[in-house]
């Protein structure tokens, strides 16, 4: 049972195992299992896949390692077995039942219908298909009705794993939309290296060291000094509006989730020299009253959610706490003191960018698919 953690008193660090609601499809490795691609397998996030597979026993009959011709005839080990990474080419998907993408847009764009094509279940992590009319766009605890129609062996389908940042954010607001209906959301991001990739992580520590020893810091990755300093997320940026490209995916793609074309967002990312947790502080205005009480239930009762909220100790979610964990941490939770009336709600989120921003997530839906 979750722990509803009163606004005034400590609220107790629970671990994933205790907090993680699992309702996971148990086998490993098993000759009944469907058979896995890994695009991608040399990245961040293509490594993850394979902690997150083994972390939660998900099944396999068969994987195969896919990545760029540079990375071909190197090995990869998983459970005991060495594999050969192959080249990904429009041959490499025949036979697969689900494939985990998460080697860019360019390349999923390319070689995601190809793969759908085969009869493939392709579950993108990049940006490729988040917006198509068609292509679910799914957060496992929020929206599961949103593929319940994709199933391994009755054809192929690309399902759309969203933006971190989205990710995130909607694991702590979507209870709260339930119990009072959100008019408007205003979020600013706190993100970390790890989203934009293993180089960013490794120029972060680089930096780091440099800078502490003296030297000056070479930005190679980001095109500005990044160890001890934040600036604006370095995606594309619309210079007639101002936003730049992730806070348009916050915006478009929260949208989608809900069904709610009339909510409104907006938001401001940053990067931060933080290795791979995103911190989030969203401000919420709600059709309908609502109590820090209730809220601070509702997040209790949400699966994968986990709530620091200890205005005693001044103890809230950082990003250390989610760092390598499952859940959202949530805390911070509190009134809005610009409003006379109870429909305005603070809180601060903490997530694994690369766990539930990712590779969880998306081996969460491939858990649904096996379920449908």
């Amino acid at each position: 049972m979750k722990m509803q953690c009163p606004t005034s008193r400590a609220c107790p660090v629970q671990t994933r195992s205790s907090r993680t609601t699992r309702n996971v499809i148990r086998a490993a490795h098993t000759p009944n299992g469907p058979t896995i691609a890994i695009v991608g397998i040399t990245g961040a996030v293509g490594q993850e896949f394979l902690t997150v597979m083994k972390e939660r026993n998900f099944p396999y009959s068969s994987i195969k390692m896919l990545a760029s011709a540079r990375s071909a005839g190197k090995t990869q080990e998983f459970e005991g077995v060495s594999y050969t990474i192959e080249e990904l080419t429009d041959k490499s998907f025949a036979g697969v039942d689900i494939a985990l993408f998460s080697a860019g847009g360019s390349i999923s764009k390319t070689l995601g219908p190809v793969a759908a094509a085969a009869g493939c279940v392709v579950v993108d992590n990049s940006s490729a298909f988040r917006m198509t009319p068609g292509v679910p766009l799914v957060i496992p605890e929020v929206n599961p009705q949103a593929m319940a129609h994709v199933r391994v062996g009755s054809g192929g389908a690309i399902i759309a794993n969203p933006n971190c940042s989205t990710i995130i954010a909607l694991m702590a607001v979507t209870p709260l939309h339930r119990l009072a209906t959100v008019k408007r959301m205003v979020v600013s991001t706190y993100q970390a290296a790890s989203g934009a990739g293993a180089a960013a992580m490794e120029e972060l520590k680089e930096q780091t060291r440099d800078v502490l020893e003296g030297r000056p810091a070479e930005p190679k990755i980001f095109p500005q000094q990044y160890a001890f300093n934040l600036f604006s997320h370095n995606s594309g940026m619309d210079v007639a509006t101002g936003y730049n490209e992730e806070e348009v995916k916050l915006v478009k793609e929260t949208r989608k989730i809900w069904g709610e074309d009339a909510v409104r967002i907006t938001a401001t990312c940053v990067r931060v020299p933080v290795m791979r947790a995103h911190a989030e502080s969203i401000n919420l205005e709600f059709e309908n009253d609502i109590s820090e009480e209730a809220a601070l239930a509702a997040l209790a009762a949400f699966p994968g959610v986990s709530i620091i909220n200890d205005r005693a100790a001044n103890r809230f979610p950082t990003p250390l706490d989610a760092t390598f964990q499952d859940n959202v941490f949530v805390g911070r939770v509190r009134r809005d003191m610009s409003r006379d009336d109870a429909k305005g709600l603070d809180l601060f989120v903490c997530g694994d960018q690369i766990k539930k921003g990712a590779a969880l997530n998306a081996i969460q839906i491939a858990e649904q698919v096996l379920r449908n």
